[in-house]
C-alpha cells in the first residue's frame, strides 16, 4: 500500500500542489492520504483527481480581498483571517466546483489531523465524502489567533500541526509499506518558537494541555524531521523537500509568487519521477 503525507504551511503548501498534480499525471494514487492544515485542504483535490484545481485556487482566488485579509479577522461573525464561508463554501460549491462524485469514488482513505483544544493531542479523522461545508478542513486549518475554534461532535479543535505537523507514522501504522512525504519547509530548516507562540499560549491559558502543545511544538517538529530524514537515508520513505519557497509566507496571496512555487513543486516531482518510480517498484 502507498501512503502520502502532506505537511501544512498555508500558502507555502502550493509547492505540494505542484507535486500532487505531477503524481496524478503519472497515475500515482495513494491508498492512504493524510494532510495537516493546508496539506489537507489542498489534498482533497488530489483525492478527487482534479489536476490544476489547486493551481487555479492559488492564482485566482487566494490573493483576493474576498478570500483573506485582516477585515475578516475582526468580523465578529467570522473571526478568521480567512473568509470562512467564501473559502469553504462559495469557492468549492460555486466558483471553483469541487468534484464530489469523484471524491466519493476515491478508493483510498483520506484523513486530516486536528488538535483537540482540551487535551492538546492530535486526532486523525477521515474527511467526510459528503460535507459540502468542509467543517473538518476548517478545523485542521484553524491557526491559533487567526481562526476561531471549530466544533466537531461537541468538541473544539484547531490546527492539526500544533500536535502533529508531519503525521507520516499514521500511514505506516495503517500498513503502508511505501510512503511519500511532502514537506513545505526548505531542507535544513530548524523550527524555532515563533514570537506569536507566547501570545497564543497566554490567549489559550485556560487550556493548559493545548498551551503546552504550543510551547513544545518546535522541539517536537525538529525531532520528527530528524527521524524522518533518517528513514529517508535508509530508503524507507521518499521525501520531497523544497530547496527554497521563494519568500512565500503563510498568508502570501501574490499570484505570480504562488505560480512560481507551484511550478517549482511540479518540476521537482517530474525531475524526481524516475527515482520515485524505482522506490515504488522495490
Amino acid at each position: 500500500m502507498l501512503g502520502l503525507t502532506l505537511e501544512g504551511g498555508a500558502s507555502r503548501t502550493v509547492y505540494s500542489c505542484g507535486i500532487m498534480d505531477a503524481l496524478l499525471e503519472e497515475n500515482i494514487i495513494a491508498d492512504h492520504v493524510i494532510g495537516v492544515s493546508a496539506g489537507a485542504a489542498f489534498g482533497v483535490s488530489y483525492c478527487s483527481g482534479q489536476i490544476g484545481r489547486n493551481l487555479r485556487l492559488a492564482t485566482e482566488f487566494m490573493g483576493t480581498k474576498e478570500y483573506m485579509g485582516a477585515r475578516h479577522l475582526i468580523d465578529p461573525k467570522n473571526r478568521s483571517y480567512y473568509n470562512l464561508d467564501y473559502a469553504y463554501n462559495v469557492v468549492p460549491n460555486i466558483e471553483l466546483p469541487f468534484d464530489y462524485e469523484a471524491y466519493r469514488n476515491f478508493k483510498g482513505k483520506f484523513y486530516a489531523v486536528v488538535t483537540n483544544v482540551e487535551t492538546g493531542k492530535a486526532e486523525y479523522m477521515e474527511v467526510p465524502r459528503d460535507d459540502t461545508k468542509w467543517n473538518l478542513l476548517r478545523a485542521t486549518c484553524a491557526l491559533p489567533l487567526l481562526f476561531p475554534e471549530i466544533e466537531i461532535n461537541g468538541k473544539m479543535y484547531m490546527d492539526g500541526g500544533i500536535a502533529d505537523s508531519i503525521p507520516y507514522m499514521q500511514p505506516i501504522n495503517a500498513g503502508c509499506d511505501k510512503n511519500i512525504v511532502v514537506l513545505t519547509r526548505p531542507k535544513g530548516y530548524v523550527k524555532a518558537q515563533e514570537p506569536a507562540t507566547k501570545l497564543a499560549m497566554k490567549y489559550y491559558h485556560k487550556h493548559k494541555e493545548f498551551a503546552h502543545s504550543l510551547e513544545t511544538r518546535a522541539e517536537r517538529y525538529n525531532k520528527c524531521v530528524s527521524e524522518l530524514m533518517e528513514l529517508k537515508r535508509q530508503g524507507k520513505v521518499f521525501v520531497f523537500t523544497p530547496k527554497t519557497t521563494f519568500g512565500v509566507g503563510r498568508t502570501e496571496g501574490d499570484p505570480a509568487k504562488l505560480r512560481l512555487l507551484y511550478d517549482y513543486g511540479y518540476n521537482h516531482a517530474k525531475w524526481a519521477m524516475d527515482d520515485l518510480k524505482k522506490y515504488l517498484a522495490k
